[in-house]
């Protein structure tokens, strides 16, 4: 869009990275997570398994993935069969059957849309006490987007 008059908006500088790995629990909506300043990898996954693991350590554990390369490797495999946590990996584009793919879009459209951060701790801030208030402040907003309720085809011929 042209205009006369120049319109400066404010974005953040510098390419700093804060990365949230996280775990949702589908029935009491408990959030775990794991974050970094680096990059997610097999061994942040392993780490994010052991914590679940620690957190429910008589549980039967069930963790829905995407499908994403470091989580198919056999590091993630051994861990989890270790740890006796079944993956269970979602088919390829399917995002919206997985629960925390919700809570991330919640995230970003309750902390980053439209928000100017002036540093990178208050950025990490921000997104850290969200999740931090996701079953009290934000449990209503929740509610309706971290629901089981998926759309089913019955007696579908293809």
């Amino acid at each position: 869009m042209w205009c006369f008059a120049r319109v400066f908006i404010k974005a953040p500088s510098g390419r700093q990275r804060f990365n949230v790995l996280g775990a949702l629990e589908a029935v009491t909506l408990q959030l775990v997570t794991l974050t970094n300043d680096s990059y997610i990898n097999a061994h942040t996954v392993c780490q994010l398994l052991l914590k679940l693991r620690l957190l429910f350590p008589d549980d039967p554990l069930t963790v829905v993935l995407d499908n994403a390369r470091y989580q198919h490797c056999r590091l993630v495999m051994d861990v989890a069969a270790a740890l006796e946590i079944e993956l269970l990996f979602l088919p390829p584009y399917s995002p919206n059957l997985n629960l925390i793919e919700r809570l991330w879009k919640f995230v970003k459209k309750e902390c980053l849309t439209t928000q100017y951060y002036a540093s990178f701790a208050t950025f990490k801030e921000a997104i850290t006490s969200c999740l931090a208030h996701s079953q009290d402040i934000h449990k209503v907003k929740l509610a309706t987007l971290l629901t089981l309720n998926f759309q089913t085809f019955d007696n579908v011929t293809l």
